[in-house]
Parts: structure tokens; sequence; C-alpha cells
């Protein structure tokens, strides 16, 4: 499998119109003319991604579109053949049924995910109390949460830097997790600060093993207007911001394993 770094998945054409991949050494993986995968993910659909998917491994860090793609995070995943834990910042649980059938959709892929047979835990950081609790009695065994106050609490970035995680991270990161004065996405939003998300992400990647991390949140909807270009300048500076925080604090586990 190819190790390159960036991974650029491109669905809806938002990143066409970005600028903060383009200085460095990145893949891109056009999706555009993929049916079947706005929200919902069909079978058919399924089967291009991971073809397309197959070349790269799920080291380093990929940019995944909006929100309406997250359960590709699943599909990173699922190239992990090592016991590993999901680490997720998002507004929501994701582990909500899908509204038909068994299809892989941006709802439900966490829940998804319990069948892997390498993932140990999921920790939901950020999440809004008022869905939490429609799926925490169901999954306590695998789940730990904290929620969006929970973040600003000096005491979730102490457990993070001292707790002892033994299996390596998977990082996902839904914009949407972060404060619509922030950045603005498509689905409702919580209020943590980027300040908040950017101390949490250091102390994890420089105290805790990271396979690698996913981004995901971009607004579909300013492709509709071109007035909108302060908001995709706005995701812009958000994504630089995190991939430079990826790749100067991430002491990824892939490169300590394979140095011995």
């Amino acid at each position: 499998m190819m190790k390159n770094p960036i991974i650029v998945m491109n669905f809806s054409g938002v990143y066409e119109k970005e600028n903060f991949y383009k200085n460095e050494e990145f893949q891109w993986i056009d999706c555009k003319y993929i049916l079947g995968t706005n929200c919902y993910c069909d079978e058919i659909a399924e089967s291009e991604l991971r073809m397309l998917m197959n070349p790269y491994s799920p080291y380093g860090i990929h940019f995944i579109d909006s929100g309406n793609y997250h359960y590709v995070s699943k599909l990173w995943a699922d190239k992990i053949t090592e016991p590993f834990s999901l680490l997720l910042f998002d507004h929501h649980t994701d582990m909500q049924p899908p509204a038909f059938g068994n299809v892989l959709s941006c709802g439900s892929w966490v829940k998804d995910m319990m069948c892997n047979p390498y993932l140990n835990k999921i920790y939901l950081m950020g999440i809004d109390e008022k869905y939490i609790f429609s799926v925490l009695y169901q999954y306590k065994e695998k789940v730990v949460w904290f929620s969006e106050k929970d973040l600003a609490n000096k005491k979730t970035l102490n457990w993070f830097k001292n707790a002892f995680i033994k299996e390596p991270l998977y990082i996902s990161v839904d914009k949407d997790v972060l404060s619509a004065e922030t950045v603005k996405t498509n689905w409702d939003q919580g209020k943590v600060s980027l300040d908040t998300l950017s101390s949490l992400l250091k102390t994890i990647l420089n105290n805790q093993k990271v396979i690698g991390m996913d981004i995901c949140g971009e607004c579909t909807d300013i492709l509709e207007s071109e007035r909108n270009s302060k908001l995709y300048q706005t995701h812009d500076k958000v994504n630089l911001f995190l991939l430079n925080e990826f790749l100067q604090t991430a002491h990824l586990y892939h490169i300590k394993k394979s140095s011995g």
C-alpha cells in the first residue's frame, strides 16, 4: 500500500475551490462521478470507493469532504488490521440506525463499526448530550464519551495526557463539533472553539499512539453561490490549521513501529 500522508477525497467539488493542501505532497481521489454516495452509500458505490482507496493505507491524514460523506471514516478504519480505538470529534454520535435497510450512512457508520473485530473502544468527543443518551447504555461497554462541556474542562485535557491507551488511535474530526462562529457547516453544530479542539488534538497527538486522522465538515451548500467566497476561505484556513497541527505534532504509530 502507498503511504502518502495526505489524501484529499473530492465528492462535491468543494476542495477544488480550496488551497490548504496545495503546498504539500498530496494524493487527489476524485469521487464526483460515483453515484449513490450523498449521505447514504449504496453497495455499488461502496465497492467503487473501496477500489479507489485500495492503493492507500489508513496512515496519515485524509480529507473526506462534507459530513454527508463521514461514513468514509469507516472505510479507512476497515483497512486497519490490528487492535485500535476510534476517537471521534463530532457534534453527533453517528450511531443512529439508517432510515431504511442496512445501508451505510453518515449517521450510522459508527454503529456499523461495532462489528469490526479489531475495534476496542470508541471515544466520542464533544457530543451533544441530547444525542449521547440514546446510545450510551446500549453500548456502554464499548463507548467512552466526553460532552462538549467536558472538552472545555482541563480535566479532559489531563486525562488524555496521562491516560494509558494501549492500542493506537484512529482520529476522525467532523468540523460540526466547532461553533458556527468558527466555521459554518451544513449540519447543526456544537459550541467548541478551535483553540479547545487544537489543545486536545495536540495533547492526543503528542501523548498517544496515532494511526491516522480524517477531517470532514465542508459546507457544500456554498457551492450554489459564488458570493460565499469568505466561507470558502474560512474552511480553507481551518483545514490548513488542522493539517499543520497533524503534520507538526503527530508521532505516527506506523513510523514508530516500522523503525522499531
